[in-house]
């Protein structure tokens, strides 16, 4: 019972839609056209009844005019019957003052009332008798004799012809409304499965698609203009879904590639200590190195952690002014212990405010600072480097080092990239750095650029100032708006 009622409320196809949609507008149309056409052949036969019985009764009056004496009168119906020759679908009746029938042809036309010169309910009138339609008029005249006396004429037409006609005129426009409508459903059914085929092409590449199988495009080329923006947006949902599979799929492979080395060093260090009875010390150092490994595997998960919720759009924004140069003046006391270690000199020039969380402002500062003295040799310096212009604020971090080469320079924001690979056996980082700082920057409404070239290397971040960056703001562009 439930399956009949599912089955019973499915609801029609588009094209099935389209084609009683058509059929309708064809029916309709047909259908006011038809009326309009049986009200204009319906007037016209009235005007050409009305015609008739007008110029019956203009007949009767201009003998009624010429009947001057008794005489005259007697021989009025002759006159009358040779007038109505030729005109058997006419009746006409003529009473004197006191009802007295002067003269009849085609009496048997009139109703019995009519005959006995009952009071008619007006001057025109029609009625139906055997299945045939008449209409009558009266009209008064005076018999012009030495004491005139009133005479009335009826004159009744029969319309059966003109009734039949329009009867038959209404029978075919039916047939022909239904016939046509029926044609302008087939139309309508074939004009939108032929329209709708690129649709159904959607729906066949939909079918095909998997996640190993995402390279599927529907042509546009001969796609209708409305088909085509949903064939094109369809194609870049896939484009987008391609690319998001692939860096998924490098994503999983990074992390499996990272994961392994940490976990085999702590399995190789646990079946060392397992291998044979140590002492306490033995131990005890086996467990610092292995809690080396899982403070390097914390950081690793809560940096993909934080790339994922920066992807999602899921990282705080709050809107407090950072002044740039107090947060990486901050950095460069935190590096100072480090950069004396390696011998290595910190510099810092320029100022400008931005809008944005501090924090993750300064992690992402603290990661090219971090990078950049990993890669600076003993002696040299490492630069950061803050300017105002055109309404944004640069950060250049710069450091002396090998030169990357020109096609690894877009790579060094990827996820688990490294330009050295030697240095990930060095436990120096999982290669996340880069990839989280411009996820910082992205997030704060800037852009990032490496460039590299005679030794130099140097980091570019660009963000909107503060003031550009609070009338981008929804709470900016309300306040001009009051203003």
């Amino acid at each position: 019972m439930n399956g009949t009622s599912r089955r019973q409320r499915r609801p029609l196809s588009l094209t099935t839609r389209l084609a009683l949609l058509f059929a309708a507008m064809a029916a309709g149309l047909l259908l006011v056209l038809g009326l309009l056409l049986g009200q204009a052949v319906e007037r016209h036969f009235d005007e050409l009844d009305a015609h008739d019985l007008t110029a019956k009764l203009a007949a009767i009056g201009h003998l009624v005019a010429r009947t001057r004496s008794e005489e005259a009168l007697e021989d009025l119906p002759r006159r009358l019957r040779d007038v109505l020759v030729g005109h058997d679908n006419i009746g006409v009746l003529l009473r004197d003052g006191d009802g007295v029938v002067v003269f009849g042809a085609q009496l048997s036309v009139f109703e019995p009332e009519r005959l006995t010169g009952e009071p008619t309910p007006g001057a025109e009138y029609a009625w139906v008798r055997d299945g045939r339609h008449f209409i009558a008029r009266e009209q008064e005249f005076l018999l012009p004799l030495p004491e005139p006396r009133p005479l009335l004429a009826v004159v009744a037409l029969d319309v059966s012809h003109h009734m039949h006609f329009l009867d038959q005129v209404r029978l075919q426009l039916s047939a022909g409304t239904a016939l046509a409508a029926a044609f302008a459903a087939l139309l309508g059914w074939l004009a939108a499965r032929q329209g709708l085929r690129p649709l159904a092409r959607v729906t066949q590449t939909a079918r095909r698609l998997s996640a190993e199988q995402l390279g599927e495009r529907i042509p546009e080329r001969d796609a209708p203009p409305e088909v085509r923006e949903l064939a094109e947006a369809f194609n870049g949902m896939l484009d987008r879904l391609e690319r998001s599979f692939q860096r998924l799929g490098h994503f999983s492979a990074d992390i499996a590639h990272e994961l392994r080395t940490p976990v085999s060093n702590l399995m190789t260090e646990t079946q060392v200590a397992l291998s044979r009875a140590r002492d306490a010390e033995e131990y005890r150092e086996t467990l610092h190195s292995n809690l080396e490994e899982f403070e390097r595997l914390a950081r690793m998960i809560g940096d993909m952690l934080f790339l994922a919720k920066t992807e999602n759009g899921h990282l705080p924004q709050p809107a407090e002014a950072v002044a740039l140069e107090v947060e990486a003046r901050a950095l460069l006391e935190f590096y100072e212990a480090l950069a004396e270690e390696k011998g290595v000199a910190l510099e810092l020039s320029g100022s400008g405010t931005v809008v944005g969380d501090r924090l993750m402002l300064r992690r992402a500062l603290s990661n090219l600072l971090s990078n950049a003295l990993r890669h600076t040799d003993r002696g040299l310096s490492v630069g950061i480097r803050i300017e105002a212009v055109d309404g944004q604020v640069m950060i250049e971090v710069r450091n002396p080092g090998t030169t990357i080469p020109a096609d690894r320079l877009p790579l060094l924001f990827d996820r688990f990239h490294r330009v050295d690979l030697s240095r990930s056996s060095q436990g120096e980082g999982a290669g996340l750095g880069l990839a989280i700082t411009r996820s910082i920057v992205e997030a704060h409404g800037g852009g990032i650029v490496a460039a590299s070239a005679n030794g130099v290397t140097t980091f570019t971040i660009f963000l909107p100032d503060a003031q550009s960056a609070r009338a981008a703001s929804p709470a900016g562009r309300a306040s001009r708006m009051a203003r």
